[in-house]
Formats: structure tokens, C-alpha cells, sequence
């Protein structure tokens, strides 16, 4: 089984003269076959934290908290891991926000094209299931239904492929901590022009796409 980590980064508000508005929007994919490495790799940040660093976790990683040696420290142990990572960009000064009913169906609609995209890659595997995880990202159940519905219905899986879609929170799945910190590595060299962090994986970044190419 595929297992495919989705994250995001930045904000979907389109007011940009709103310094706490981000100019960019992404989505992210950490893609392998075998979650063990992956688990095994945040799980050794964990490690090597002091137990009151460990309580003021709350169990997961966020990358936004994390000072910049926890963040460098699972970067480098997630670019030595057989994963790949696709990311879709959205420069939002180029979206004519009139057409911009629903940021929620936006969103929808920049994760079909990054699973689309991966569903392209020619190394796929033929057959079997793949298993896209999604954090929670409301409380409220219907938009995270709304989301799952939608993929299923809009993802151009190949043949002999079946896609699972499970909404999770970051504590209970490592592998969206994983992608959270390279979703916002990604998003610091778009946003910020700071490739500090994406560099240290980019081997492992097989594609990055802008949605207006």
C-alpha cells in the first residue's frame, strides 16, 4: 500500500493588504511505501527531547514551534528515507478573488490536482490501494465528509488502483508531523525566500507544481 501524508501551508485569505495575510498557498505530499521509517524518524526527535519538552508537546511536532535544530535534525533523517514529496503552489496575487466563493472548495480543489498529479508519476505502483492521510482541519465533521466525498469522486486513480481517504489527527498519525515540516519548509523558500530548510530535502522533492504553470 502507497501511503500518501497531506499538508499544507499558508492561509486561503485573499485580502493581501492584510500583513497577516500569506501572498502563497500550498499543499504538500509525503509520499512511501512503508510508514515504519517515517514513524521511526520523529519518534527519534522525540528522543532526544527533555521530559518537559516532551509534555510541552502535546505529543506531535508542529513546525511553526519547533526550534530550528529540531526542525533541521528530522529533515535530515527524512532525506536519507525512500519518500518522495510533490507540492502544488497557489500564488494567490494571480487569483481573481471574484471567482472565490468558498476557500474550503479551493482547497478541495488544489489537493485533486496535487493527487492527480501523483497519480501521473510513472513509477506508481500498478495495483493495490493508496492510502491518502489528511490532518483534521476543522472540528466541524461535515467539511472533513465534504473533502473525502469530493476526492473520491474527483481523483483519476489508474487502473487496478483504489484510493483510501483518512482524515486524522497529527497526534495519531507521525507521518503527518513528517509532512507538516516539509510542508513548511517548502512554503518558507516560496513565501519567504528562505531555501535554508528546503534544501536539506530536495532530493527527496520529486515535483512542484504552480497551479497556473
Amino acid at each position: 500500500m502507497t501511503t500518501v501524508y497531506l499538508d499544507e501551508s499558508g492561509d486561503l485569505g485573499f485580502d493581501l493588504t492584510k500583513a497577516s495575510t500569506s501572498r502563497h498557498f500550498l499543499v504538500t505530499a509525503l509520499v512511501c511505501e512503508d510508514t515504519k521509517p517515517v514513524e521511526k524518524a520523529v519518534k527519534k526527535v522525540f528522543a532526544g527531547f527533555t521530559k518537559a519538552e516532551v509534555r510541552h508537546h502535546h505529543g506531535y511536532l508542529h513546525a511553526f514551534n519547533e526550534k530550528p535544530e529540531t526542525r533541521r535534525k528530522l529533515l535530515r533523517l527524512l532525506a536519507d528515507l525512500d519518500i518522495t514529496v510533490l507540492v502544488v503552489t497557489l500564488d494567490k496575487r494571480r487569483v481573481f478573488t471574484d471567482d472565490i466563493d468558498d476557500p474550503h472548495v479551493l482547497y478541495n480543489a488544489l489537493v485533486n490536482t496535487l493527487m492527480n498529479r501523483l497519480m501521473a508519476q510513472d513509477d506508481l505502483s500498478a495495483g493495490g490501494q493508496i492510502r491518502l492521510v489528511a490532518s483534521l482541519r476543522e472540528t466541524f465533521g461535515l467539511l472533513n465528509d465534504t473533502f473525502t466525498a469530493y476526492l473520491l469522486d474527483r481523483v483519476r486513480t489508474p487502473p487496478g488502483v483504489s484510493l483510501i481517504v483518512d482524515v486524522r489527527h497529527a497526534t495519531a498519525e507521525k507521518g503527518l508531523q513528517a509532512a507538516d515540516l516539509v510542508s513548511w519548509s517548502m512554503f518558507r523558500w516560496q513565501e519567504h525566500g528562505d531555501h535554508s530548510y528546503a534544501d536539506l530535502i530536495h532530493e527527496r522533492v520529486r515535483e512542484v507544481t504552480d497551479v497556473f504553470g
